[in-house]
């Protein structure tokens, strides 16, 4: 299983490189465009549309959707309005599903289900997308909120887990765990706005936007939000895969699971991030 993770870390890496360097953002919108694809696949299977063509079709779509906002990407910047509805629906709506558990999901009409999913990975994408056309530096301080929160969180569970956050969603998340990614991600912004200050890279970091626009307290508040919208997309798509019987949300990636098991806490941050730094 480790030979696998890391040989396909390796290939991923190697694809996503010069896409996520290169000078115009476009090979890394249509980069992530096609993972983002593979997702709706996975994600109209784990919700009632187990033929392959119907699944096949989703991803199709969801690929036509996000081509078409392509060329939209040089206002995105300015859709304020958009990052916040999102990040709302995102907020509000987990309360809801996640209260009504596994069992409640499936309850919803499958055809709800499956445009909601496909409307939360357009959005995120999107996101995404914009994103590196602020610059890479930007890009990749947002990821790292996530994989920091994430990593945090799973070293702080195991070392001080006790009291359980989901167990009927993840039984192994705590909020101890929880804390720990928050603490992570804290850490992880100092040390980027000590590196802005230090390095000279193509754009200025989230920690450093955030900073600027709210105030140190504000950058608090933000990593706050930011790590709970992490944890929340996370149990997300745990609550879903719970509902529908699976372990992964598919096979794509030897090692790790399907697209969506990379990309669950992401599909929050990424619209809340830009949310944050339009204020």
């Amino acid at each position: 299983m480790l030979r696998q993770r890391v040989i396909t870390a390796l290939v991923l890496m190697a694809l996503l490189l010069p896409a996520l360097l290169a000078t115009s953002p476009l090979p890394f919108a249509l980069f992530s465009l096609v993972f983002i694809s593979a997702a709706g696949w996975e994600w109209a299977r784990l919700n009632g549309f187990a033929a392959n063509a119907p699944a096949l079709a989703s991803g199709a779509l969801l690929a036509v959707l996000c081509g078409l906002t392509l060329r939209e990407l040089p206002q995105m910047g300015h859709a304020g309005g958009l990052w916040w509805a999102g990040t709302v629906a995102w907020a509000l709506g987990s309360v809801v599903v996640l209260r009504r558990g596994p069992a409640g999901w499936p309850a919803l009409p499958p055809l709800l289900r499956w445009a909601l999913g496909l409307a939360l990975l357009w959005l995120a994408w999107l996101a995404l997308a914009q994103a590196r056309t602020i610059g890479v530096n930007f890009l990749l301080s947002t990821l790292c909120v996530v994989w920091a929160a994430d990593i945090s969180a799973y070293f702080c569970g195991r070392a001080f887990g006790r009291r359980k956050l989901a167990p009927t969603i993840s039984p192994g998340k705590s909020w101890e765990g929880v804390y720990g990614g928050v603490a992570g991600v804290l850490l992880l912004g100092l040390g980027w706005l000590w590196l802005d200050a230090h390095v000279s890279f193509d754009s200025p970091s989230l920690f450093l936007l955030l900073r600027q626009r709210l105030g140190y307290g504000g950058l608090l508040l933000a990593a706050l939000l930011l790590t709970a919208l992490s944890v929340v997309g996370d149990l997300f798509e745990s609550l879903v895969k719970r509902a529908a019987g699976a372990k992964d949300s598919s096979g794509l990636l030897p090692g790790h699971g399907g697209v969506l098991d990379r990309v669950d806490a992401l599909l929050p941050v990424l619209p809340a991030a830009l949310a944050l730094i339009s204020l």
